[in-house]
């Protein structure tokens, strides 16, 4: 699975005075550690930059590819500073998102053909937030008609079904899980990809790896191509690259219901056990779900 380093977030409490500050250091600190923690593209989170959203853009990505030749997941909801970033990308960038709200959609489309970007197709429909897999169905083969009309070909195309928190709404988890194994047969050719810390969101911060690395395990048997991740999350890298069969092969086990003893599963394996079961909605979540 490709891994998009999550940690350039103008959300941070040392990256975004920086970025508001343009002082490159720690920026430039950051991305090294990302780079060396085996991220295969990494994210320029600067949310909706309303003030001076392109000239921020511009000198983030200039500042980054200093220092790396990483493709960079271009996130932003502001489309002026979207291309104030492809403008000067080196190489193909990743723009982070475009969805299908009506004042978005068509005009995100025709950036991403005119730079020739690969594009994320963010299933948020003009109604809001997709109900269940149908929905979000109906949502990726519309984007994926008028992105290839567009010339965007299926291939630069990522869709994300969006995760939700698993403290809120159970059928929304499940439902990212059941889209994952349609996507194959209704979009042919495209990639996918998720916010996977959205799962955990809300969830004290010791218990969240748990969450993340479970999930990302199910999605990943029903195809997921990418994800946006915790770069300083080892153990999920290990996941992502196919290093820890044994978590992958347990989690995939207990989601298709075959039976397994749990007298021969480690402390370590034994709580990925009970977090799938969390996030299959066989158990009901509750922060002490580890401890039950």
């Amino acid at each position: 699975m490709i891994c998009i380093g999550e940690n350039i977030n103008i959300m941070s409490k040392s990256i975004g005075p920086a970025i508001k500050q343009r002082n490159p250091e720690p920026i430039q600190q950051m991305i090294k550690e990302e780079v060396e923690r085996g991220m295969d593209y990494l994210d320029m989170n600067i949310g909706p930059a309303r003030k001076g959203g392109a000239e921020t853009m511009e000198w983030l990505v200039k500042t980054v590819q200093e220092v790396t030749d990483l493709p960079l997941s271009l996130d932003t909801t502001n489309l002026d500073a979207m291309e104030g970033g492809l403008k000067v990308h080196k190489g193909r960038p990743l723009m982070n998102s475009v969805s299908l709200q009506p004042d978005r959609l068509e005009p995100g489309i025709k950036m991403a053909a005119k730079y020739e970007a690969d594009v994320i197709a963010l299933l948020w429909g003009k109604d809001g937030m997709p109900r269940d897999e149908n929905e979000r169905a109906v949502h990726a083969v519309e984007f994926y008609h008028l992105a290839t009309e567009a010339g965007i070909p299926p291939e630069r195309i990522w869709v994300d079904p969006i995760v939700s928190p698993v403290s809120v709404e159970i059928n929304q988890v499940k439902a990212c899980v059941t889209f994952m194994s349609m996507l194959s047969e209704i979009a042919p050719g495209v990639k996918s990809t998720v916010g996977l810390s959205n799962i955990s969101n809300g969830v004290p911060d010791d218990l969240r790896p748990w969450l993340n690395r479970t999930y990302v395990c199910m999605l990943i048997h029903h195809g997921l191509y990418s994800s946006i991740v915790d770069a300083y999350d080892p153990v999920m890298t290990d996941i992502a690259k196919g290093k820890r069969p044994d978590i992958q092969e347990l989690v995939v086990s207990v989601m298709e219901g075959r039976d397994v003893n749990t007298d021969d599963l480690s402390d370590e394996l034994m709580k990925y056990y009970k977090t799938v079961k969390v996030l299959t909605g066989e158990s009901l979540y509750s922060d002490s779900w580890l401890e039950i």
